[in-house]
């Protein structure tokens, strides 16, 4: 049996994309060919320090608070602190484990701290191949003008690329990055995916009726949908602005909360539109798919976007989509204009363009076979290419056997 520790700031219950990402392709790869450990933050005391997460060991470190909001904005400074000290504190957590279990390769999620602390072990055991996995869509001016310290750090930060055994970007967006910074080893391209029996399955006709009732969709109304968490950097204002080019039966559905979401509640107040804009607030990953197929049009018009898994969620549970160019997000969002030789798998509008979305949904609401075909190509796409079981399949043979070898 093989042994992979993972370096990763969060994880359950604290999650996103990456740590999604995580457990799904852990929980896949058979216990007996390899084992996984994680070094994470703790962040709340109410967590224990260790615990089994599926197929993952779970080893949670740093200074803990009560009922956390885990967000950069929102952070105490005691949690601030146990961020900034992570690359020290997880280096010296898995030196300790190290010595118990003798790992046959590291794993860190995403260049940020928890890679730091993967980077100073590969110094001190440079034997043990480190492996690089990349889900952020920021361009590396982004990256920078976020985290001003980096340009000062710049020659450590490019360590944690260039240190690498192999490098995982998940869309061709991302790969380009690592050679902006000068990485020359060998990168894999392996996208995150969906459970797409989950959600190409039928949902309850009552379940969908309790929707419709909650929400007050009524007979003839078009619900747009997003979900996501409440930043700007996902579109969502330029959605509840686009309302205003749309007929009043079109509504807007958003699932997720955030630190933003006062700024666009104000904004769906000043665009006149506020009674067609619904917070439903955060709603559990497990119940999304009826979300989906209560609502008509998914709509995210990303300002970024490292791949996107809600884009193929909705895919799978055979909704169209309007979505930006950026990012990862030209890997499978065809365009009928813009990609006339591919079959078509949603509608493309601009970046900060509200008229545009409203007018690529428009083109849905108009073109009912447009939109028939659309939504079969992308069902048919996201079955074929993007289901956990392919990806940890490819996870297994590209990275784990190559690096445990």
């Amino acid at each position: 049996m093989k042994r992979v520790l993972i370096f990763s700031l969060t994880y359950q219950p604290f999650i996103g994309g990456a740590e999604v990402a995580i457990k799904q392709i852990t929980d896949r790869i058979d216990p007996s060919e390899y084992q996984f450990d994680m070094i994470t933050l703790r962040f709340d005391s109410k967590l224990p320090e260790v615990e089994r997460v599926g197929n993952v060991t779970v080893y949670r470190i740093g200074a803990t608070v009560e009922n956390p909001k885990v967000s950069d904005r929102n952070l105490p400074p005691a949690l601030k602190r146990a961020k900034l000290l992570f690359p020290f504190t997880s280096f010296l957590k898995a030196l300790s484990l190290y010595r118990k279990n003798k790992y046959d390769m590291t794993w860190a999620m995403m260049a940020n701290y928890a890679a730091f602390g993967a980077l100073l072990f590969k110094y001190t055991h440079p034997s043990v191949p480190y492996y690089l996995e990349l889900q952020d869509g920021n361009s590396l001016e982004q990256v920078r003008s976020r985290q001003p310290i980096l340009r000062t750090l710049w020659f450590f930060y490019r360590r944690l690329y260039l240190k690498a055994d192999r490098i995982k970007a998940i869309s061709r967006f991302i790969e380009k990055l690592t050679r902006e910074v000068g990485y020359e080893g060998p990168v894999v391209v392996i996208p995150n995916a969906v459970d797409t029996a989950k959600f190409s399955a039928s949902v309850e006709g009552e379940l969908l009726w309790e929707l419709k009732n909650k929400y007050g969709k009524q007979h003839g109304d078009i619900y747009l949908f997003t979900a996501s968490r409440l930043v700007l950097s996902r579109g969502v204002e330029d959605v509840i602005r686009a309302l205003s080019h749309l007929p009043p039966h079109v509504k807007f559905l958003i699932a997720g909360d955030g630190e933003d979401r006062a700024k666009l509640e104000d904004i769906a107040r000043k665009a006149n539109v506020d009674d067609r804009v619904i917070f439903a607030g955060h709603i559990d990953h497990a119940d999304l798919p009826a979300y989906f197929k209560m609502c008509d049009i998914f709509v995210r018009p990303s300002i970024i976007e490292g791949f996107g898994n809600a884009f193929v969620e909705a895919f799978a549970a055979g909704i169209p989509v309007v979505a930006t160019p950026v990012g990862g997000i030209p890997d499978f969002l065809f365009d009928p204009w813009k990609d006339p030789e591919i079959p078509s798998t949603g509608i493309f509008c601009k970046v900060r363009d509200p008229e545009s979305v409203a007018k690529a949904v428009r083109h849905y609401i108009d073109d009912p076979q447009l939109t028939a075909t659309i939504v079969k190509n992308a069902k048919a796409l996201a079955i074929e290419k993007y289901d956990w079981n392919i990806i940890a399949r490819d996870m297994k043979v590209q990275i784990f056997d190559v690096l445990t070898h």
